[in-house]
């Protein structure tokens, strides 16, 4: 009989089984005394606001010197699709150096076209004058916004009298870059932002474009033809603003458009009828403008595919309607800047990810090289909606957290059952508790949430949004920035911990997984402590010995725990003072995080969650059992009970009319008794003990006994995650399920309301569990059936 025990993350305990095991335990053992958990005050995680952490790098009082030093980062961009507009490389200076492994960073973006790769490489050190770095500042400035915001909204307000100022900001700059001219700089792009049309005319009296030049009249006064080709344009008539392309000689305002409706009319009148507007230089050509790119969240791998929208589409533009706001700039230059904030948010995202890794590894003793990336990894929720999210790392972090924490309690706690044990275990892997942990090494900082939106990414330099930068301390040497408050669920908190136990324990093995869990306050450690038992029995007496050994491929130096870990509570003698419960609880912990990883290392590829689904379909009860009854393990099980002999023998019947190819997933229909899938785990926890605490020896011993181990093709989800997936899906109603007992029996009753129909099963069985997964599998199978059929 299985004492029950909270569930991972289920906050409060269950009611024991056998709750009075605990009441002397309890008794010697302060509630708050687990002597390796640092959990500080026993009160709930935080219910207020977090702060919302922004990197130190990025952060700096305005250049105020001749000249300030800045390392320059190469942005190269390359089109992994076909598209008439080419993108350019972007030039990032920062006035601090990137880590090694950000300073070559590689992604790529999701573009409607398909993928545009990013790769990230140092170029040099370059020093920038107060004048350049105003100059860089104001045209990132007005590219951005206009890329953002698709107007001239507050623009040439906030540019005018634009200077440095002294405070702390964000300071980076992002350049054009003219590489395949042998210029790192485009500087001529940059200086567009100067535009003025004071003077240019005497400028360009020897025009390169000789013959081709000519003067125009514009919005913003007399023009050189040159000017205006490759410039930014604002036409106030309609709030717009363009990219000029180009001259259409053949066209003028006395030409014919083509409306929408098919009719023709003259330019002239259009304008007249349309805006009111009576236009004075008719015999000017027109110019090609081409609408501003739309910024989009590229980094979102769920981002919906628009219609791919031709880069011919463009509109024919009077130059006397329009005001030129940038020039020379190239329509290349805005389709480049247009992946700027999705670039800067994940270079932000990392170097978050870079100081969170060194506040936690400040002060460590131990060489421990963690990868940013994968911290990054465990920083990122599902919300995010990004390629990457923690769930993968947190199952195995869970895992590994379950494996040191039970034995850890094991050691310790000698003399205690299994019901303390897992009491004790729970409230260390409890949602609550690592909740708690993260908050006090302020996770919540660093978490990501939310998808991005790019409306909200703060364009560096661009004092006139309001935001504060709060200077907070991580520890004694390393600060961060605070640009706001958000509130973070504890289950998040919790989630990121264990995705940061996995992020370790994956790159730096497992004492890598401990330096953390000692980090955040978790102290345990791997020492083969001798297991103190009062058991003297021989085993050859009660149990086939050579058999089991053979079977398990496995000799005992101590085979009474052979002896312990088979016998039921029902058989207790005064030989044998303990049952499989003890053993049961540490093997299932370790044969948890042994598959876990198993699966973590050979499917380094899935996406992230499918380890989750895979582990769930290998680590049950029905697995385990299925695998006890196939290789006999029933017939050495030590009880003394009629009702669980019953219970057996329907089983082992019930296998044996079974056709399976494998015993993992969720193929059978009947129920198992639960010592039929506990003593494979509480075989694992004897051998665990009698090898030294060596889970290797474990895997080569049990793993035979699981095969065929799951694969990646053999996966099938349960039953109820699959139904609420597919109702999901098909935006079927899925009601609560109604539980019942009938004749000591579990009754299940499912209802699913779709196009219009009830789909309603009931189903019965030993256990609640077993019960619902049948009432699914049909419900399921008709709700398949029915809509193949419509």
């Amino acid at each position: 009989m299985e004492v029950e025990t909270t569930q991972r993350g289920s906050g409060d305990p269950l009611p024991f089984a056998r709750s009075y095991q605990l009441e002397a335990s309890e008794k010697a053992l302060d509630q708050n005394a687990i002597p390796f958990l640092e959990t500080g005050s026993r009160a709930e995680p935080y219910n207020e606001e977090q702060p919302i952490y922004f990197p130190p790098e990025l952060v700096h009082q305005c250049p105020q010197e001749t000249k300030t030093m800045y390392h320059h980062y190469l942005i190269e961009l390359k089109q992994n699709f076909y598209y008439d507009v080419p993108v350019h490389d972007i030039v990032l200076a920062m006035r601090t150096e990137l880590e090694p492994d950000i300073a070559n960073l590689n992604f790529d973006l999701e573009v409607d076209r398909g993928r545009l790769t990013v790769n990230l490489k140092h170029v040099g050190v370059m020093e920038l004058t107060p004048e350049q770095v105003l100059t860089a500042r104001r045209f990132q400035i007005t590219l951005l916004r206009v890329l953002i915001e698709r107007g001239m909204k507050k623009l040439m307000k906030i540019l005018d009298g634009f200077q440095l100022g002294n405070n702390l900001e964000m300071d980076y700059l992002l350049l054009p870059s003219n590489s395949s001219h042998g210029q790192l700089i485009d500087w001529k792009c940059v200086e567009s932002a100067l535009f003025s049309c004071n003077n240019v005319l005497k400028n360009h009296t020897n025009c390169s474009m000789k013959a081709n030049a000519r003067v125009v009249q514009t919005k913003s006064g007399l023009l050189c033809t040159c000017m205006i080709r490759n410039s930014l344009v604002y036409t106030p008539h309609n709030g717009h603003t363009y990219c000029v392309t180009g001259i259409l000689e053949h066209l003028d305002a006395n030409s014919l458009l083509r409306l929408r409706d098919g009719t023709d009319i003259v330019y002239k009148k259009y304008y007249e009828r349309r805006y009111g507007i009576q236009l004075c230089f008719d015999q000017q050509a027109l110019l090609n403008g081409k609408h501003i790119f739309t910024v989009q969240n590229y980094l979102s791998k769920c981002r919906r595919k628009k219609e791919k929208a031709p880069s011919n589409i463009s509109v024919e533009l009077p130059p006397e309607l329009c005001h030129v706001i940038m020039s020379p700039i190239s329509l290349s230059t805005f389709y480049s800047f247009a992946f700027v904030p999705s670039i800067m948010h994940r270079l932000q995202s990392l170097l978050l990810a870079v100081n969170l890794k060194k506040m936690l590894l400040d002060h460590c003793t131990q060489k421990v090289d963690i990868p940013t990336i994968k911290v990054f990894e465990a920083i990122t929720t599902r919300n995010c909606q990004e390629s990457y999210h923690l769930e993968s790392l947190a199952t195995l972090g869970d895992s590994f957290l379950k494996y040191a924490a039970s034995q850890q309690l094991f050691k310790t706690f000698q003399n205690n059952q299994e019901g303390f044990l897992s009491y004790e275990k729970g409230r260390i892997i409890s949602n609550v508790t690592l909740c708690k942990l993260g908050c006090n090494h302020k996770l919540p900082g660093f978490i990501r949430t939310e998808v991005f939106d790019t409306k909200s990414w703060m364009i560096p330099g661009d004092n006139s949004r309001s935001y504060v930068l709060n200077e907070e301390p991580l520890s004694d040497t390393r600060n961060v920035y605070v640009v706001g408050r958000r509130k973070v669920k504890g289950k998040t908190v919790a989630d990121a911990v264990e995705a940061l136990i996995g992020a370790f324990l994956s790159t730096g093995g497992q004492n890598a997984g401990l330096v953390f869990l000692d980090r955040i306050g978790v102290k345990v450690d791997f020492l083969n402590v001798p297991y103190d038992r009062q058991f003297q029995v021989k085993a050859e007496r009660l149990l086939d010995l050579c058999h089991l050994e053979s079977l398990l491929n496995y000799s005992f130096h101590d085979p009474s725990l052979l002896v312990e870990a088979l016998t039921h509570e029902s058989y207790i003698l005064p030989e044998i003072p303990r049952c499989y419960e003890r053993l049961e609880f540490l093997g299932d912990a370790v044969l948890d995080y042994l598959i876990t990883l198993y699966l973590f290392n050979k499917y380094p590829g899935l996406s992230p969650g499918y380890l989750t689904d895979m582990r769930s379909a290998s680590v049950n009860n029905d697995c385990y059992a299925q695998s006890s009854v196939k290789h006999g393990l029933h017939k050495h099980i030590l009880y003394d009970s009629q009702e669980l002999r019953q219970q057996i023998t329907i089983a082992v019947d019930n296998f044996e009319k079974l056709s399976l190819q494998s015993t993992f997933g969720w193929e059978s229909e009947s129920s198992f008794p639960k010592i039929l899938g506990n003593i494979v785990e509480s075989l694992a926890g004897a051998i665990f003990i009698d090898s030294g605490y060596n889970k290797e020896i474990v895997f080569q011993s049990i793993s035979p006994l699981l095969e065929p181990l799951i694969t990646s093709e053999t996966m099938k989800l349960h039953p109820a995650r699959e139904l609420i997936e597919f109702c999901q899906k098909e935006h079927f109603n899925m009601k609560e399920l109604v539980l019942s007992q009938i004749d000591g029996m579990s009754s299940i009753t499912l209802e699913v309301e779709a196009k219009g129909r009830l789909f309603k099963q009931t189903s019965l069985a030993f256990d609640k569990k077993t019960a619902k997964k049948l009432a699914c599998k049909e419900v399921l199978r008709s709700l398949k059936e029915s809509t193949s059929r419509t």
